[in-house]
This record gives C-alpha cells, sequence and structure tokens, in this order.
C-alpha cells in the first residue's frame, strides 16, 4: 500500500506536467494578425559611406603571362657549304644565351653564325660583291676584332678578316668547290683559245691580198682628186693661160705701136702749122684749129679707155677673180675734120697720116678686145673642165673607197676576223663574270643576321641528323615581358608607356611599362587573344627574382590624381533632371539634404567630386 506523501507528489507531478504542456501549445499558438505583422518587413534604413580625402588611381587588371621578350623565328636563307646536296643538321642549336661570332648550329659540318644586323641575309657573299648586306657584315666583323673595311665591297680585306672569323672557331672559309675551279679553268682556257685564233686571223688579213688592188686604185684617185684640185686653184687664182697672156701682150704692144704714129703724125702736122705764114691772123686761126682737133682726138681718147678699164673690172673671170686687163685708149670713131688752113703750106700729106695712124689705132684697139675676149671664153671653158675633173676625182675616190669597204665586208678573211673578235670578247666576258664571284664566299645559310645580341634560344625547332626545313629556332632578347590580353573597350583606355605594376603569386610586385596594344603586342607564334580582347605587351623594369613561364596579375595605371581627393562611392552620385550631379549628405538620423558637386576620375567604384563637402561627412548609397 502507498504511503499518502508519494501520492501527493505524483499529483503534484502530474499537474506541473500538465501546466507546461498547456504553456508550450499556447506560446506556439498566434493569430494570424500576430503572424502577419511578424512576417512583415521592418522599417527601411539609410545605407550611407563617408566621404574619403586620398589619392584616386585609376586602373586595368588583366592576367598575364612572364617570358622573355622580342620572339623571333630564326630560318636559314639557302644552302650551308658550297655543295647542293641535303642540309642536314649535324649539331643542333643549344637553349641559352647566344652572342655575336658564335656558333648557332652546324649543318653538313658548316658553321651558322649568329651576327648583328638589321638587313636579312639573302644571298651568297661572294668576291667583288656590294650591298647593305657587305658593309653590315663588315661592321660585325669589326666588333669582332677583325679588321674589316668599310667600303660594303666584299674585297681581298673582307675576305682576310672572313678567314680569320671562321678559323678561330675551328673551321674553313668556303673554298671554290672542284667544279667551281675546273669551270674557271676551262674559261681561261677558252679565252686563250680566242686570242691565238683573233691573232692568226689577223695576220691573214694583214696580207692584204685580198683587198690589195682596191687599195691602191683608192691611193691612185685621191692622188688624182688632189691634183685635179690644185689645178683648179692654180686656174682660179692665176686667171689666164701663158698662151692667151703672150696674145695679149702682143696686141697691147701693137696698140701702144700705133698710138705712137698717131703722136708722131699729129706732132709733124703742128709743126708744119707751126710755120710762119705772112698772114697772122690766119696763122693764129690754124694754130686754133689744130689744138682743138689734138684736144678732142686725146680726150676722146682717154674716156674710151677709163669705161673699157671700168667694163673690164667689172666682170669677174669664171672662177670669181677678174682677170688682169691691160689699159688701151680708142681713138674716137669720128673726128671733125681739121681746118685746113688759108696759109701757104702744104699740110694735106700730113693729115691724111693723121688719119691713118687713127685708122691704125682703132684696129689695134679692137684685135686686142678681140683677144681679150678669146682668153676670157677660153678660160671660162677651161674651169668648166677643171671642176668637171675635180667632180670626176671625188666619184673616183667614193668609188674605190666604197669598193674596199665592201671588199672588206665581204672577204673571208676580214669575216673571220670579225668572227675570231667576237669569240675572244665573249669568252672575256664570261670569264670576267665569273671570276667576280670565284673566291672565297659565304653561302646564305652560314650566317644569321639578328636585330639585337646578345640574344636567348628560346625554342630549338631543329634536331641533329634531320634535314634542315623552315624554322630551326627562336631566339628572344635578354629582357623579360608580360604578354596578355584585355577587352576591347578597356583597351581603348590603354597607351604604350604607361606606368603598370607586375604581382606574382607570391605577391612580390614588379614596376612596369606598357611596351604595346594590339597588333603590334602580338608575338610570332603565340596564341590569339580571345574574341572581343585586345593583345597587350609589358616590360618589366628589373629581371631580378623573374622567372619565364610564370603567371602573373598586372594593373595598369590609366588615371591618377597628382593630390588626394575627396572621393565617395559611385553609386552614390545622382544626376538630377537638370543635367548636374548630386549627393544626399545625411546629417542626422534618417535625415538627408542634397549638395551639387563636381566629378572627376572614376576607379575601383569610387569617383572623385567637389563641391561642398567635407571629409568624414556620410553620403547615401542606398535607401531613402
Amino acid at each position: 500500500m502507498r504511503s499518502p506523501r508519494r501520492l501527493l507528489a505524483g499529483v503534484v507531478a502530474g499537474v506541473v506536467v500538465v501546466a507546461g504542456a498547456g504553456w508550450a501549445v499556447g506560446a506556439r499558438l498566434r493569430s494570424p494578425a500576430d503572424e502577419a505583422a511578424r512576417r512583415a518587413a521592418p522599417a527601411a534604413s539609410l545605407v550611407t559611406a563617408a566621404v574619403e580625402r586620398r589619392k584616386l588611381v585609376s586602373t586595368v587588371v588583366l592576367s598575364g603571362m612572364l617570358e622573355y621578350g622580342s620572339p623571333l623565328p630564326v630560318t636559314l636563307a639557302g644552302v650551308v657549304g658550297g655543295g647542293a646536296e641535303l642540309q642536314r643538321a649535324t649539331r643542333a642549336p643549344r637553349k641559352g644565351r647566344l652572342r655575336e661570332g658564335a656558333v648557332l648550329m652546324e649543318v653538313n659540318g658548316r658553321p651558322v653564325f649568329a651576327l648583328r644586323g638589321a638587313v636579312p641575309m639573302h644571298r651568297t657573299i661572294a668576291p667583288g660583291g656590294k650591298g647593305d648586306d657587305v658593309r653590315q657584315l663588315q661592321r660585325a666583323l669589326r666588333r669582332l676584332g677583325h679588321r674589316a673595311p668599310a667600303s660594303g665591297v666584299f674585297d681581298r680585306a673582307t675576305i682576310a678578316a672572313v678567314t680569320r672569323m671562321y678559323a678561330k672557331k675551328g673551321y674553313e672559309a668556303q673554298q671554290p668547290t672542284l667544279t667551281e675551279r675546273q669551270t674557271y679553268e676551262s674559261l681561261r682556257k677558252a679565252v686563250r683559245t680566242a686570242r691565238e685564233s683573233l691573232a692568226t686571223e689577223r695576220q691573214a688579213l694583214d696580207r692584204g691580198r685580198d683587198v690589195l688592188p682596191l687599195k691602191v686604185r683608192l691611193d691612185n684617185a685621191e692622188k688624182d682628186l688632189k691634183a685635179a684640185r690644185a689645178a683648179l686653184a692654180e686656174a682660179e687664182a692665176g686667171g689666164l693661160t701663158p698662151a692667151d697672156e703672150a696674145d695679149l701682150a702682143a696686141a697691147d704692144a701693137a696698140v701702144r705701136t700705133a698710138r705712137e704714129r698717131l703722136l708722131e703724125a699729129e706732132q709733124a702736122l703742128r709743126q708744119a702749122i707751126s710755120q710762119p705764114t705772112s698772114d697772122p691772123a690766119t696763122r693764129q686761126a690754124v694754130e686754133q684749129a689744130a689744138g682743138q682737133t689734138t684736144r678732142q682726138a686725146a680726150g676722146q681718147a682717154a674716156g674710151q679707155t677709163t669705161r673699157q678699164a671700168a667694163g673690164q673690172a667689172a666682170q669677174p673671170t669664171a672662177g670669181g677673180t677678174a682677170a688682169p686687163q691691160p689699159t688701151s685708149s680708142q681713138p674716137p670713131p669720128s673726128q671733125p675734120a681739121t681746118p685746113r688752113p688759108t696759109a701757104t703750106v702744104d699740110t694735106s700729106l700730113l693729115e691724111l697720116k693723121v688719119a691713118n695712124a687713127r685708122a691704125d689705132l682703132e684696129a689695134a684697139q679692137q684685135a686686142r678686145d678681140l683677144a681679150l675676149r678669146k682668153a676670157e671664153e677660153a678660160g671660162k671653158a677651161r674651169l668648166a673642165e677643171l671642176r668637171k675633173a675635180v667632180r670626176t676625182a671625188k666619184e673616183a675616190v667614193v668609188t674605190a673607197e666604197q669598193a674596199l669597204r665592201q671588199a672588206r665586208q665581204l672577204s673571208p678573211a676580214r669575216m673571220k676576223v670579225a668572227g675570231a673578235r667576237a669569240d675572244v670578247a665573249a669568252a672575256e666576258e664570261m670569264l670576267a663574270e665569273y671570276a667576280r664571284t670565284y673566291g672565297v664566299s659565304i653561302p646564305p645559310g652560314e650566317v644569321v643576321f639578328l636585330p639585337k645580341l646578345p640574344a636567348r634560344v628560346q625554342k630549338v625547332a631543329a634536331k641533329p641528323g634531320r634535314p634542315v626545313e623552315g624554322e630551326v629556332a627562336t631566339v628572344t632578347s635578354s629582357a623579360f615581358a608580360v604578354t596578355g590580353s584585355v577587352e576591347a573597350a578597356e583597351a581603348e583606355l590603354l597607351r604604350p608607356g604607361m606606368k603598370a605594376t607586375v604581382e606574382l603569386d607570391s605577391g612580390r610586385t614588379y614596376q612596369a611599362r606598357l611596351s604595346a596594344v594590339g597588333e603590334k603586342a602580338g608575338r610570332p607564334g603565340g596564341e590569339e587573344p580571345p574574341e572581343g580582347s585586345r593583345a597587350v605587351l609589358l616590360t618589366p623594369s628589373g629581371r631580378a627574382g623573374l622567372r619565364a613561364g610564370v603567371a602573373v596579375t598586372v594593373r595598369v595605371t590609366v588615371g591618377a590624381t597628382e593630390e588626394p581627393v575627396l572621393v565617395v562611392p559611385v553609386a552614390a552620385v545622382i544626376t538630377s533632371a537638370d543635367g548636374r550631379a548630386r549627393v544626399r549628405v545625411e546629417y542626422a538620423t534618417d535625415r538627408t539634404r542634397d549638395v551639387e558637386v563636381r566629378t572627376g576620375l572614376t576607379a575601383d567604384g569610387n569617383v572623385e567630386v567637389s563641391g561642398a563637402l567635407k571629409e568624414g561627412e556620410r553620403v547615401v548609397v542606398s535607401g531613402g
């Protein structure tokens, strides 16, 4: 049987359990209004941010890869060595540093030198070669200490310097091959043979048996022409022949004799008239009449002589020179009768002698004129004959020259000499052309000109024992570069020369500069940037601790303020209907006022502002 104390305890416990269960149920039970009130959103509050004063820096962030800069694929410009056999690599390029004058690789046991220069190797540099590539080679030889000239001509001094460069590396400069030497000797022999043939044909031609008669004919024709010209010149200068001159001299003598007889007759007549008469008046009249007769005869003779001399001087000979004419006097054709004096002296006989003497003089003058005309006509005829003789002699000379020229051109000996001379010229030209490139040369594949040296061999494509085809290696500069890409919109903000920061995974940073954007930033053989992006290339300022092939983060500074400025979040700036920018400043809990501001640089979600703001004030970002 249970005790009363235990029963009471049980009852109390039951009551407590029932009360607790009722309280729990009552606490969980809510009315619909209570449930709606509990689920309603709390009252909205303002989200604000403090106004800060600091420097604002705008950056473009990109991911990039750290590599060696300026990659350049290397290919050989042609064959290595003098043969045309298969080009096979006997020593491949080695990765690492490459200095000027070093042997990049070997092909068929021949070296491939690396030299600095902007002009690519494109031909065999042979003796006598000229150009910018030769001048570039000479500069490289001087840098290597081989004392080469700077003429731009691959001459003996340059060949000696090239030979020393090869010997220093344990190689021999490319000498003419056996085939080239045989060709050179064959060309020299051909020149000697052609010269011998020319000498033989010239000797046969010099004998001149086939053209000797024509030479004699031409010589005689030239002599005849010379004689004809001399005779013509003499005839033109002399005027009359000796026979004509003798005839004219005889005619002149006859004229002088007739004139003397006339003068004697007239003198005798005057003497007879001058004898005294019984009538002085009659004697005076006779003397006046005789004197007038003498003066008229003399005046008419002098006038006629003057007119004849002037007319003869105005008539040139056929050769252009006036023939000399002796002077003569013509008696008047008719003279008035001498007044017969009424003196007692008989003068009729004397007057008859005067008339006969005057007639003889006129006949002598006519005979002289006739002789002169005959001499002139004979002179003209002789000049015409001499000119014809000169023309005939000229024709003979031209004919002889043409015959001799044709004979020389058509004669077998002349043709043989011409052919032999052409053979000599052709053989000498071929020898000279070949000799210009004969001797020590540099095959196009034995030198590689690189823009910058020293450089690094970054990638090797040629393999030992494999044929050399296309790219043999890729060289880079010793400096590092960062490659990456950015979206096209951000690329518009980038300019070469902008400062940047390169950050490694370890957190270490390096200063850098933007080198190129877009196509100029591409690398040979590199991957193309994603669609809508553009490639960028940056150059770090240092290299300590950097390692190629490492991913980095780059921040390119596209803008920054020079001094600390007021900065607010971009979301705090509101543009009103009037186009002006404003911010809402919270001056008390949930109480704001609008403040007009001017915006500046934007970076990392913040914007530079100026206006009636103070550092530390809070501006509304959202809410309200």
